[in-house]
């Protein structure tokens, strides 16, 4: 964790963490940098993929689920529960949504 800390810190833009639900998983992820690198450069920034996702769409927050946002933000990666394995299957979709919004996303 202290060599992706540094990595993070390393980085030309502030980082964003991103998942799904970043809720959770942001508040473990953010408590195991501090006990095991000190610090963390993510700060309090998160974006959550479930409500970039219904936005995206215009859906209610209960409907913005897989069986209602468009296929191909999906990838074929099964959902493991195994730390880098659910981080790919997470970043996956966020990369096609960022991919099908048109407009510029780099600020």
């Amino acid at each position: 964790m202290k060599e992706y800390a540094a990595r993070l810190k390393g980085l030309p833009h502030k980082p964003v963490f991103v998942a799904y639900p970043a809720g959770f998983d942001f508040t473990f992820f953010y408590r195991h940098l501090i006990r095991s690198a000190g610090h963390t450069p993510i700060l309090h920034s998160a974006l959550d993929i479930k409500i970039y996702a219904m936005v995206r769409l215009k859906l209610a927050y209960r409907e913005s689920t897989r069986r209602n946002v468009p296929k191909r933000w999906f990838g074929r990666l099964p959902h493991t529960h195994k730390d880098l394995e659910d981080a790919a299957d997470q970043v996956a979709p966020f990369c096609n949504m960022l991919a099908d919004t048109p407009g510029d996303m780099s600020a």
